[in-house]
């Protein structure tokens, strides 16, 4: 049995944490999850998990044995993206990118932007394949084998190299009903009176606006908060209250009516949209590419 088949066999069913859904993420049968990591131990002659009906714990061998494991697997991708494209290969198309990229970004930005971004690229490169994970908690990219994050920040992770690819501007934003009900703000101070929807992560209970050199910290009245933009949105336009909303999100709704922008004169802190990677060294042909494709992509800011 493939040893390498059988130690990213094993490191899937650490991640996923059953070899239920391991079968699942990697499209094979449970049985034949069980078999590759019985291989495992029978190569290694040691036991690496402690199986219970409820869990599943790494022993101190299959503590070495998935360290070991990622690191072979990410040589082993190393090995395949820096050659990817480097001359003829068997299928006689030669020159193409190769090999698999996994990006990370936020639930709102796949939705709106990226998702339809990677399509068009892959549209160029269809010998590639791209694993997009969108979730709004901060993988760490080392341990998650991401390639690319995609992060919207004032202040990107010192400790990533970083290519800015668009400004990310935001809106105050509620549906026509919303203010037709509960009339419409006039100045800063007039939202501590209405509904907010506010993120839970950040900014929860104060929104910062600015109109020229002018400065208001909003004291927020949030009966609705959410861990990420798209669910606000929704809200918003259910007639849910005052949102704050990336405008690559709203621009749309805005457009055709759906949603009003409330106090325009004022502006919440612009912030960045980026792309971040843990490190310079052994970057492949195929990141190069998709980089160089979103920045291409991003510069005219689209939305």
């Amino acid at each position: 049995m493939d040893r390498l088949r059988a130690m990213q066999v094993f490191v899937e069913v650490v991640n996923t944490g059953s070899f239920s859904a391991a079968a699942e993420r990697l499209e094979m049968s449970r049985a034949m999850v069980t078999r590759h990591v019985a291989a495992l131990e029978e190569w290694l002659e040691a036991r690496l998990l402690q199986r219970t009906t409820r869990s599943l714990t790494l022993t101190d061998a299959g503590e070495h044995c998935l360290r070991r494991s990622q690191q072979m697997l990410a040589l082993q991708q190393d090995v395949e993206e820096e050659t990817s494209g480097l001359g003829d290969g068997p299928d006689g198309r030669g020159g193409q990118l190769r090999g698999q990229l996994r990006l990370t970004c936020s639930m709102s930005f796949a939705y709106a932007q990226l998702a339809a971004a990677v399509v068009d690229f892959l549209r160029q490169h269809p010998m590639l394949k791209i694993d997009l994970n969108a979730s709004e908690g901060a993988l760490n990219l080392v341990e998650a084998r991401i390639d690319l994050a995609i992060r919207i920040s004032a202040e990107p992770d010192p400790a990533l190299i970083g290519r800015r690819l668009a400004p990310c501007a935001s809106v105050l934003v509620a549906s026509p009903d919303y203010l037709a009900r509960q009339g419409e703000p006039q100045q800063p101070a007039d939202l501590e009176r209405h509904l907010c929807l506010s993120y839970a992560n950040f900014g929860r209970s104060t929104w910062l606006l600015s109109r020229g050199e002018e400065r208001s910290a909003v004291t927020l009245r949030s009966h609705f908060s959410a861990n990420e933009a798209t669910s606000l949105l929704q809200a918003a336009l259910a007639g849910g209250g005052l949102a704050l909303q990336p405008r690559y999100l709203a621009n749309p709704h805005l457009a055709s009516g759906r949603l009003r922008e409330v106090l325009p004169d004022w502006s919440p802190p612009e912030m960045g949209i980026y792309a971040l990677y843990p490190s310079r060294r052994h970057l492949s042909p195929a990141l190069r590419a998709l980089l160089d494709f979103l920045v291409a992509r991003f510069e005219a800011v689209p939305w």
